[in-house]
């Protein structure tokens, strides 16, 4: 028995002493901008609100709150949460003690022809419960790696949920605003066309009374022509438009409810922020960073593998050819042992995995410094094109006033005989198209907001999570039960 409590705190003095190999997770630096290129004047706060609210459409809440709720995305995100906690579960089981039972109950009849030795009586019988512990040292914390990197991968999850939610949000959003710009369109492409008929079946008259010519007629015609075919070109782009929603809000395609008017949304504040920020505010960025955390802590657990392995086993028990006799004293049986492997030589087996690991270390940083690139470039480009796009709205809302009047003005000098259609006909054109551009223009203004807020991340992630299917909570090792 000496000899066991010797054994017994040797390990222990053993584990106490035990050391982590592998390097710890520093974070890489960081070079980032003291302020985002094209910047515009913005408001601190606005990353952590709710800015689809402030289009001022409850119809578009209305379909994000769905969109949350019932995207398939979203829902797989979840599960894959899940996945990973339930690794990080096994990953982390062999930091503990494990036990486990065994019973056996027989009864065996030996022959007695062989001319061997057989148990005396002859059939005998043999009752054993049992008891089984174990234990894996983790004196150069493998195990411990291995957790680490499992922990990260868990966060990674999360994070990755969390794109999936900013992602949604922001193409529910740009979509809805697309099919609001497509039925302002629409309704240009049909007034158009209704003024444009009207037009044809004057000068149908006017040309049967001699006032006009063939040429002119055939002008008016294909005018007409043009933005009727204008309407089902449209339509097509609302129909596909209405189905890329419906997948988004996880239904079958279908037509989509409207709210506001395209010319009765409002436009969010701008949110501002520092480049900085994005380290914390970015989903994918914090999910990069967890890959990288994860592959730091793979590198401890590969280079613990160079080490010895020592585990501890027990057991403890009762055997007797007697059912009766059990519970005697003379029944107990127990053992204790310790276990002590490590390698020799493999042929460059675990100096192969470690150099996999650091490889892997590598590409994440690379990685992480890639996506805060990504990131920087993305809020540049949303901010850009948020100032041009309003730029160029303010120049096309004087042009299409302007057209009007060149458009008025045409047709009566063409009625009093001063002009010819064709200056009409460009004129007419010049204004329908520049009607149609000035809804894409400001369409293009709201989704770069969008662009921004997605691009900019924030506290507005975390409240629409909420909305999403939640994952289960990670268990823990008195949780699991085995």
């Amino acid at each position: 028995m000496m000899h066991t409590k010797a054994l017994l705190g040797g390990m222990m003095a053993a584990m106490l002493c035990a050391c982590t190999v592998g390097p710890d997770y520093v974070r890489p630096d960081v070079a980032t901008p003291a302020s985002f290129r094209f910047a515009v004047q913005g408001s601190a706060d606005a990353a952590n609100v709710e800015w689809w609210k402030e289009f001022g459409d409850p119809t578009l809440v209305d379909l994000i709150n769905r969109a949350l709720a019932q995207n398939w995305d979203l829902k797989a995100a979840a599960a894959r949460v899940d996945q990973a906690g339930a690794i990080l579960l096994k990953d982390s089981s062999g930091l503990y003690p494990s036990a486990r039972y065994s019973g056996v109950a027989e009864r065996a009849r030996v022959s007695e022809s062989t001319g061997e030795g057989t148990p005396v009586p002859n059939p005998n019988s043999l009752y054993e419960p049992l008891i089984d512990a174990g234990w894996q040292l983790d004196l150069w914390g493998r195990i411990r790696r291995q957790s680490q990197a499992a922990q990260a991968n868990l966060v990674g999850a999360e994070e990755a949920r969390r794109g999936v939610v900013l992602t949604l949000v922001a193409s529910v959003a740009e979509a809805y605003l697309r099919l609001r710009a497509l039925d302002a369109q629409l309704q240009i492409a049909k007034e158009t066309q209704a003024t444009y008929g009207e037009q044809l079946q004057l000068f149908q008259d006017r040309f049967t009374y001699g006032q006009i010519s063939e040429v002119t007629l055939s002008q008016v015609q294909a005018e007409y022509e043009t933005a009727s075919a204008a309407v089902p070109q449209i339509e097509a782009q609302i129909g596909t438009t209405e189905n890329a929603l419906s997948v988004l809000i996880g239904q079958p395609p279908q037509a989509i409810p409207r709210g506001r008017s395209f010319a009765a949304l409002r436009l969010p504040r701008v949110p501002a922020g520092l480049p900085s920020d994005l380290l914390t505010r970015r989903p994918d960025i914090a999910q990069a960073e967890a890959d990288l955390i994860a592959a730091n802590a793979d590198i401890g657990a590969a280079e613990a593998l160079l080490y010895p392995n020592v585990s501890l086993t027990g057991s403890l028990g009762r055997a007797s050819d007697d059912l009766g006799n059990l519970l005697d004293g003379s029944a107990a049986s127990w053992a204790v042992g310790a276990d002590l492997v490590g390698p020799i030589f493999n042929g460059g087996l675990i100096r192969g995995g470690i150099l996999v690991t650091k490889a892997q270390k590598a590409e994440a940083v690379a990685n992480y410094q890639q996506a805060i690139l990504n990131a920087l470039r993305e809020v540049s480009d949303g901010l850009v094109d948020y100032t041009q796009s309003g730029r160029r709205l303010v120049s096309e809302q004087k042009l299409v006033a302007a057209q009007e009047t060149t458009a008025r003005l045409a047709m009566l000098s063409f009625n009093e005989g001063m002009e010819s259609y064709t200056t009409v006909l460009i004129a007419q054109e010049d204004l329908f198209e520049s009607r149609l551009s000035e809804i894409q223009t400001r369409y293009d203004m709201m989704a770069s907001m969008v662009r921004i807020y997605k691009a900019m991340g924030g506290g507005w992630v975390d409240k629409a999570a909420v909305r999403a299917p939640q994952p289960q909570p990670t268990p823990t090792v008195l949780q699991s039960g085995g």
